[in-house]
């Protein structure tokens, strides 16, 4: 933590200004650290009486690291359905679980799960562990997360893996703090360390304008969420052998404070950009929200979806469903248009993973350039409808 040493802080206000997030003010000839401090240092280097200290907290590890084995992933079932971000880490889990020469497990929770234990080793788990109860049939934070949590104290797997969804960013830290272990949120890439078996876990920060590896060296287990179409799913085989562990989980885990009265699908959950082939994008270049009347013809022209970055969701021309970038949906559709879009790194974050990129933009210079397959530099309001045009022809 950061210390203030009220006899010596003469409230000069240096720290202040070199605190790079306005985390410091100087009130009443004092300096007080708020909430977003980040523990960078900054303002301790910068205070020339010495009035603050980051105090570090004495390093603790765990002592029984060598008993945690095994890679898991949190497989997500609501509403009859297997969530597509279980089986794009199972294709992770399956390289990291290789790679330490361990089992791959799953876990599965909700009622009536029908096929979808073998449907899960099919894709790659070697266990799944399977608890099917009337009570999980309804997500509920707190039975979910005290089922989860009781089921990794039993087999102490050492790497523990779940999709950022609703539900993921809902219960998953809960376990995390449970077990006092480290979670990483919004992982883009997943790693073993070869020298000492410790998964390193890369996400964006500050912003998306770096990206850092974070790792949880010295307790176990290791928790990180990944978000939808970061990871690639393995192809389903047939042929794959595993073992269903049938989990029947004592009453009192299922206790809930909670009771569902109704479930209610949303408008928004019916946009879903993330399983689109064909996404047309817009950004700012459309000027105006009616530019995406012209993207929607294309969209329709195409089979495809609409989606866009931002800055014109921020700027209420279409709802956030349609978002892509690191605020936003990851997408990897087959073609990805982008029309009057920048291509700030947040964006890119959300998209580069398309299988072919096409830019449309004003600005022969504009970053989107650098990610895209092909590019065409011009106005989109006059390329657009002779695109529209050359596919209506096609057909």
């Amino acid at each position: 933590m950061l210390k203030v040493d009220k006899e010596l802080c003469i409230g000069c206000g240096i720290c202040e200004d070199a605190c790079p997030f306005g985390a410091i003010q100087v009130e009443n000839g004092l300096a007080v650290v708020g909430e977003t401090c980040t523990l960078c240092g900054a303002c301790v280097e910068s205070c020339d009486v010495q009035a603050l200290t980051l105090e570090i907290a004495e390093k603790h590890v765990q002592d029984d690291l060598q008993s945690w084995s095994g890679v898991w992933v949190f497989c997500e079932y609501r509403r009859g359905e297997l969530a597509p971000v279980s089986l794009e880490l199972l294709g992770i889990g399956r390289t990291l679980a290789d790679r330490r020469g361990v089992k791959l497990g799953a876990v599965l929770l909700g009622y009536r799960l029908g096929e979808t234990a073998s449907r899960l080793i099919g894709h790659g788990a070697d266990t799944v562990y399977l608890v099917d109860n009337e009570s999980l049939n309804d997500f509920r934070d707190d039975c979910y997360s005290a089922v989860t949590t009781s089921l990794i104290r039993k087999y102490k797997p050492e790497i523990i893996l779940a999709g950022a969804t609703a539900i993921g960013r809902s219960f998953i830290p809960g376990v995390a703090t449970d077990l006092n272990a480290g979670l990483t949120a919004d992982c883009t890439r997943l790693e073993i360390r070869e020298e000492d078996g410790a998964l390193l876990q890369t996400r964006p920060a500050f912003g998306g304008n770096i990206m850092a590896t974070i790792v949880c060296e010295s307790s176990r287990p290791q928790m990180a969420t990944v978000r939808s179409k970061v990871m690639k799913a393995l192809e389903f085989d047939a042929a794959r052998r595993g073992e269903i562990v049938v989990i029947d989980p004592p009453a009192d885990l299922l206790q809930s404070r909670v009771r569902v009265l109704e479930s209610v699908v949303g408008e928004a959950a019916k946009i879903n950009i993330q399983e689109a082939d064909i996404l047309v994008s817009g950004g700012r270049g459309l000027e105006t929200a009616k530019g995406f009347e012209l993207l929607n013809k294309l969209a329709d022209a195409l089979g495809a979806k609409v989606s866009a970055s931002r800055a014109v969701v921020d700027a209420g021309w279409i709802p956030y469903p349609h978002q892509v970038g690191q605020t936003g949906k990851t997408v990897a559709p087959k073609l990805y248009i982008a029309c009057g879009i920048s291509g700030a790194i947040q964006h890119v974050a959300g998209m580069q993973s398309a299988e072919t990129i096409v830019a449309i933009n004003r600005d022969a210079n504009a970053s989107i350039f650098n990610v895209a397959d092909y590019g065409i530099v011009g106005d989109l309001y006059e390329i657009i409808p002779k695109l529209i045009a050359k596919i209506e022809e096609r057909r």
